[in-house]
This record gives structure tokens, sequence and C-alpha cells, in this order.
């Protein structure tokens, strides 16, 4: 059976978003809009749904890293802080968001408080198995390849042509 390391893992936090938004425990707070999610960051998150999206990679994040307190998953989802002219260092993200998100995946059933941090329970465990499975069977789409851009009018620039132009000329000019 495919599990959570066999797939990507942006297929899979894209497919455990929308399966988290249909659980009834997990919902995004009112201040969430207006939070940001660390001191490092400068604006709160665009995207509406960030919410789950978060939750789903603390899930994904609990089941491949073990056990995990909040503090480190503080330092996992921090980021460089901008002092402006002075050099960047490491701040950790702000707590409340991934507090918040573990009491609410404690209520839904898929992960449990133990004496190391956070871990997953087997109902995690199966759900998302089950969305592993689910990316794994889909079939992806191929992505466009870039192509050169071709205009044939580009091809050939005929020299009388370029020497005619007022650039050409003002440049023949101070010379």
């Amino acid at each position: 059976m495919t599990n959570v390391y066999d797939v990507e893992p942006n297929d899979l936090i894209d497919l455990a978003k929308e399966e988290l938004k249909k659980v009834e425990s997990v919902k995004m707070p009112e201040w969430a809009l207006y939070v940001k999610t660390g001191s490092h960051k400068q604006r709160p998150p665009e995207q509406e749904d960030f919410w789950f999206i978060r939750g789903a990679a603390l899930l994904r994040k609990i089941y491949t890293k073990g056990p995990v307190g909040i503090s480190r998953l503080t330092r996992e989802y921090g980021g460089r802080k901008n002092y402006g002219s002075a050099p960047e260092h490491h701040v950790d993200a702000g707590g409340k968001v991934i507090r918040v998100l573990l009491q609410q995946l404690e209520k839904a059933g898929y992960v449990k408080k133990s004496k190391k941090g956070r871990e997953i329970t087997p109902a995690g465990m199966k759900f998302l198995d089950n969305i592993a499975y689910k990316v794994s069977v889909t079939p992806k789409a191929e992505k466009p390849r870039k192509t050169r851009i071709f205009k044939p009018e580009m091809e050939k620039i005929d020299k009388k042509k370029a020497a005619e132009t007022p650039i050409v000329e003002k440049v023949k000019k101070k010379k």
C-alpha cells in the first residue's frame, strides 16, 4: 500500500487540504485572517485556505518526523528576518497558529499528546495513507514544455535597414 513517503509532498498536502476542509473540528478562527504566521513575515498569508494548508503540512510533518514539540515546529516553520542593512538571522514562527491547529487536529483524532510532544494516531496515519493512495492513483498532468519563441521577422535583420535606423545613426555621429 502507498504511504506518505511514496508521493510528492505538494500533491499530498493539496489533497489533504481539501479533505481537512470536510472535517468539522478543523475550522479557521476569525483572527487568522489578520495574523502573520511569524515575526519574520511582513504580511499575513494571502491564500484564503492557508489554515488548511498549514494543517495538512503539520500532519505530514508529524507523520514523517515522529513525536514533535511545538517549539521544534515553530523552528521549522520560521525563516529569515530582514533587519534592513544588518545581516538576516533565523527567527522562529509564531506558535499560536501551530498550537491552535494541533489542538483542532487532536479533537479530530488525528494527533495525540505524548511526553515527547505530539504524535500521529492510527486514525491520522490512515487519513494520510488514504490520501497518499489517491495521489498515487490519479494521473499526473504533464507540465507544458518551455519552448523557444520563434518570430520569423526576427530571424534575418537586413543590415541596410539596421543602418538606416535613427539609433544607429546617432551612434555613428558620436564616433
